[in-house]
């Protein structure tokens, strides 16, 4: 084929980044580039241009050393915008080109060409394969058709056809980028006839597997039809024997289901005996209609109701916390008067450590239930409680089901542990499915979402637990039981330490029973100078600690050779040795250190971890009257503090405070514990005390405590969480504690024996506040108003 273009002048150039449009061919370009959308914007219909591949599609702007030295000269036939950022381009391929250099570049690319003369155009070996090329097309009438024998039937020239015979049938771009580059005919057809050979043999596979794939699904057809009639001759023949359907059967025959269930399970059997082997949902519906046969629908444990093994278990068992036992017992007789299964919620509510699981499991030892804990904390799938759909896969039940399948009775003893730690996220709200679980009114009827059928749920006893209810949703707060645990007296840690937490440890750590001698007084040291907690967790790890040291002590004492580990004999611990086996003191009594210049008061807190012990610092420097508050606090707090000062200003004549205490001074109050953030009402009158203590020069006596709401008038409001408070001061050594008067009534809920070594002070009026809290004034003591003196808490 001779070249009928003039190429002296030069011409745009459309770079392309893959695919090739060859002679002969019309081709649909995408255009993206900015200045590939110039060139096409610029050149109107039936305009020359020069299409030439780039060697790397990745180079964005390419030079002449990117592209390949033949070129397509091509006609521009029709042009479309599609969006802002691409055209299409409708092009036809006339003849290849040779790419000399590119003259400009903007606002596209110019480049000059010569043409190229092709090898062997006319030859005998091009005719011949040229012909042979033909006869294939017409063997191959699966490959183009229509298309394909109109360019037959058109195209005589071998170059042409070797070119559009190539674009026709299907090839990846570096096979249409070889036969472009390729200006010999002969070799040119030789390589459309590989690559059409390749398309044939790849068009005899793709029909092979068609054809097996049909073979297939017809012979599934034929087993399922034959495996019908099967059955249907067994059923004739009284042959109930084989299938290893039928266990599964068997099984699901025995259960008493509700009629609906009944029918759905049927249902579901018959499909499942309609399917092959092989098919994708026989082992769906196998694991369904397993689980139903695995679920206690009737299933009871033989539960005891005697008050009395629950009441020994209970006391056996745990030390204190008199109050949830006593609530347990309550809830225990109610069910057994009532003789219904439906009944209250309990939720064990208290700080870490303090026993709530351990008392849900003495529960279930108690009544003959087994027990099965459902671990909450985390979950933020709705799905963990009511299940996936089963059209999903990999669809499982919810914890609810899962858990009654392993407890295999329907009224077991469910911990559903950290109620108050479940999450939100986009899959649902986990919270909210836990209503219809734990609402005594529903549950009989419980739809999982994997079941799809009701359960009864309502002879399940379910115990949460949780710390804080305050992340509790009110709805779900509402089907709860509340029994609060609030933590241990020293006395009471020290009775668990001897009678449960020794003995285990020993067991744990490989030591005989007595190998450790430690008496009442040394453990007491453990609890006061080694933990600081509301529960015995840190406790039981101080203990084995402590036992780690005597095996170690032990350990060095047996002979190398010797095979016999029989200690040599017990180790005696007492308070001298504490420092050798478990370090020196972490926690002393710090109130007299800490409370005994003017300005510091000791007030008490209630944290989702137990009640704890928080200091209010204050200290007054010259100054214009400016007020400093620091340590994290919440609005609550700024303004518990700002009501204190306004009422000691409105008052401070009958305070035996200078009325000008602020025209020359700035006052600062501080909270430590910054990193902490702190708030609530129940610091008003501890800041009270405090900046009361700094502006009269009297100081707090060391062995007191308070708590309380102060108001702008003077009185002291209730606040909640008295029993968590008094117990945090007796553990941190407090011998007097200040309590709002109407919380007399929250004290029937401390243990007699933190009373006992306490003085409660009731208070209704910020004027009792002081005259209980601060030392009596000394002759030689004499308020200051002199911002030099420089009183600085320490």
């Amino acid at each position: 084929m001779v070249a009928q273009f003039a190429h002296e002048r030069p011409l745009p150039l459309l770079p392309l980044r893959s695919g090739m449009v060859l002679p002969g061919s019309l081709t649909t370009l995408p255009v993206g580039r900015q200045r590939s959308r110039a060139l096409v914007h610029a050149t109107p219909p039936e305009g020359l241009v020069l299409l030439a591949v780039q060697r790397d599609p990745s180079v964005a702007a390419p030079r002449r050393e990117d592209l390949h030295d033949v070129a397509v000269l091509a006609r521009i036939k029709q042009k479309n915008e599609r969006n802002g950022r691409t055209s299409l381009v409708l092009v036809e391929g006339i003849e290849r080109v040779r790419l000399l250099e590119l003259t400009d570049e903007t606002p596209f690319i110019w480049a000059r060409t010569e043409a190229l003369p092709e090898l062997q155009a006319d030859s005998p070996e091009a005719e011949a394969l040229a012909d042979s090329l033909r006869q294939q097309l017409l063997d191959a009438s699966d490959l183009g058709e229509a298309s394909l024998r109109r360019i037959l039937e058109q195209t005589r020239d071998p170059s042409l056809l070797a070119d559009r015979i190539a674009a026709s049938i299907d090839a990846p771009s570096e096979l249409r980028v070889e036969i472009l580059l390729e200006l010999d005919v002969s070799a040119r057809l030789r390589k459309v006839i590989e690559l059409l050979a390749k398309a044939r043999a790849a068009s005899d596979v793709r029909e092979k597997i068609d054809s097996e794939v049909r073979r297939e699904l017809g012979k599934n057809q034929r087993e399922a039809v034959l495996r019908q009639q099967l059955e249907a001759i067994k059923k004739e023949l009284g042959d109930t024997k084989g299938g290893d359907l039928d266990p599964l059967k068997k099984r699901l025959a025995e259960l008493e289901l509700p009629p609906e269930s009944r029918e759905t399970v049927d249902r579901e059997l018959e499909r499942l005996e309609g399917m092959g082997p092989s098919s994708p949902d026989a082992g769906i519906t196998r694991k369904y209609l397993e689980l139903i046969a695995e679920l206690p629908w009737n299933e009871r444990a033989p539960a005891s109701d005697d008050l009395g093994a629950v009441e020994h278990i209970l006391e056996a068992e745990h030390e204190g916390l008199e109050e949830g036992k006593r609530r347990i017992l309550e809830h225990m007789a109610v069910l057994k008067l009532s003789g219904k299964a439906r009944g209250t919620i309990l939720c064990l509510v208290g700080p870490p450590g303090v026993g709530k699981t351990s008392l849900a499991q003495s529960v279930a030892s108690a009544t003959n239930r087994p027990l099965q804990r459902i671990a909450l904390g985390g979950v933020r799938d709705e799905a963990e409680i009511r299940g996936h759909r089963r059209t999903y896969i990999g669809a499982l039940p919810g914890r609810i089901l899962a858990a009654l399948r392993k407890a295999k009775v329907k009224n077991p003893v469910l911990v559903l542990d950290e109620v108050d730690k479940l999450g939100r996220g986009w899959q649902g709200d986990p919270e909210a499915a836990l209503l219809e679980v734990l609402d005594p009114e529903q549950n009989h009827a419980f739809t999982d979402h994997y079941l799809e059928m009701p359960f009864d749920l309502s002879e399940v006893l379910f115990i949460a637990t949780a710390n804080d209810l305050s992340n509790v949703s009110p709805p779900l707060r509402d089907r709860l039981e509340v029994i609060e645990i609030t933590g241990y007296t020293t006395h009471e840690k020290v009775t668990i330490a001897k009678r449960h937490l020794v003995p285990k440890q020993l067991e744990k750590h490989g030591l005989p029973e007595g190998a450790l001698d430690v008496d009442d007084f040394t453990l007491d040291q453990i609890v006061r100078d080694y933990t600081r907690e509301a529960g015995v967790r840190q406790l039981t790890r101080e203990i084995a600690k402590l036992c780690r040291g005597v095996a170690l002590d032990w350990a060095r004492k047996l002979p190398a050779d010797t095979t016999d580990r029989t200690p040599p004999e017990p180790v005696s611990v007492r308070g001298d040795d504490l420092k050798r086996l478990l370090g020196r003191p972490r926690f002393f009594a710090e109130m007299a250190e800490r409370v005994r210049p003017p300005g510091v008061a000791a007030g008490l807190a209630w944290t989702p971890v137990g009640g704890t012990v928080l200091y209010v610092e204050t200290t007054r420097m010259p100054g214009k009257g400016r007020l400093e508050i620091t340590g994290q606090l919440g609005d609550v707090m700024n303004e518990s503090a700002r009501a204190a000062l306004a009422y000691l200003r409105s008052h401070a004549d009958g305070l035996g405070i200078a009325p000008d205490f602020l025209e020359h001074s700035d006052l600062h109050i501080h909270v430590p514990a910054g990193g902490t953030p702190k708030d609530g009402p129940s610091a008003g009158v501890t800041m009270f005390t405090a900046l009361g203590s700094l502006l009269s020069g009297r100081r707090v006596r060391p062995d007191t405590a308070m708590t309380g709401e102060a108001t702008l008038r003077g009185r002291v409001l209730p606040v909640g969480g008295i029993k968590s408070k008094v117990l945090a001061a007796h553990r941190a050594g407090f011998e007097r504690v200040l309590i709002p008067r109407d919380n007399e009534r929250d004290l029937d809920e401390v243990p007699q024996s933190a009373l006992d070594e306490l003085e409660i002070v009731l208070v209704s009026d910020m004027q009792e506040v002081l005259a209980q809290a601060l030392e009596p004034v000394e002759d030689d003591v004499t308020p200051t108003t002199d911002p030099s003196d420089d009183i600085i808490a320490a």
